[in-house]
């Protein structure tokens, strides 16, 4: 059997995940954006042309949610066009493309869990070109597979985790916003979930779920992680465990507020909390966000990221 596999986005946190999750039979190209720019349809063409796969993992996107609403070009690009371009090239080869799209293609204006039925509305220029994507890819070719994700974080150094991190070892006390609800997603369990998706013999085409179990807010989320990184650092120095570490004094000057206190270009939805039951009930597991937050803490923690 032809198991050739094309992961694009393959520098990104989720396209690392990818190539780490990869199964032995698999034999993957995988490109980062800047080999192959998923917007231009001639490159995507000779690459898939002269790979010739039989699946393809569209990890790349165009993710500065505030930057794209005035470079609404580039990012329509990537996230509208990009992959169009894949699905057209996968045709002509025979692939199946598998498409990761996002949680911001909704309004945000539920309070239950968002199943892949509901209607989207997105609310910024991020959203609209994501939506736009994932619908050319299944008009395109009705038996992809599109898997909307959100709040992804890994130990790579750009992320919510990271970030909170890095601000917590600086001076000023962190505000983070308690008014929008969403479901971290550990990488490389997206990357699991992915491959599985992909090989699964009974997975219907068309749209999947699939984030952590956990939904909370950013200001939960953010609590979370500096009391695991308290915790850990603790844990790593019992001599000083008295002391005020740099993560405890976070902890402990961390302030809740409201997205009208923390403007930004772009909207973001206030609840985008994904119901993953339908890609359960093919044996996917979905995990609680303790069950991977301490050991990515950890892996940022020591290389300081």
């Amino acid at each position: 059997m032809n198991n050739k596999v094309l992961i694009t986005g393959a520098r990104g946190q989720l396209g690392q995940a990818l190539l780490r999750a990869r199964p032995s039979s698999w034999t993957v190209s995988a490109f980062g954006s800047d080999q192959l720019d998923i917007s231009d349809a001639d490159a995507v063409g000779r690459a898939v042309q002269r790979i010739r796969p039989t699946l393809i993992l569209n990890a790349a996107a165009y993710n500065a949610v505030d930057r794209a609403e005035t470079d609404t070009s580039r990012a329509i690009a990537v996230n509208a066009d990009g992959p169009l371009n894949l699905v057209r090239a996968a045709k002509q080869v025979g692939a199946r493309l598998v498409h990761v799209s996002t949680d911001y293609v909704f309004d945000g204006t539920a309070r239950q869990p968002y199943g892949e039925l509901a209607e989207p509305n997105p609310v910024n220029l991020y959203g609209r070109s994501k939506l736009l994507g994932e619908q050319q890819v299944l008009a395109e070719q009705p038996h992809a597979l599109v898997v909307r994700t959100a709040w992804v974080y890994s130990d790579a150094p750009n992320n919510f985790v990271a970030t909170v991190l890095k601000a917590a070892r600086g001076a000023k006390p962190l505000r983070v916003v308690d008014d929008q609800t969403g479901a971290p997603t550990f990488a490389a369990n997206l990357a699991q979930a992915i491959v599985e998706l992909a090989a699964h013999g009974d997975a219907d085409a068309g749209i999947y779920h699939y984030t952590g179990a956990t939904a909370l807010t950013r200001y939960e989320f953010a609590k979370a992680i500096l009391e695991v990184a308290v915790s850990i650092d603790e844990e790593d120095r019992p001599e000083n465990a008295k002391a005020m570490s740099a993560y405890r004094a976070a902890l402990a000057s961390l302030q809740a507020i409201s997205s009208n206190e923390y403007p930004s270009a772009a909207i973001r939805p206030n609840y985008t909390v994904l119901d993953c039951r339908k890609i359960m009930r093919l044996g996917i597991a979905v995990k609680p966000l303790m069950h991977d937050l301490p050991h990515v803490v950890r892996q940022l923690m020591q290389s300081r990221r």
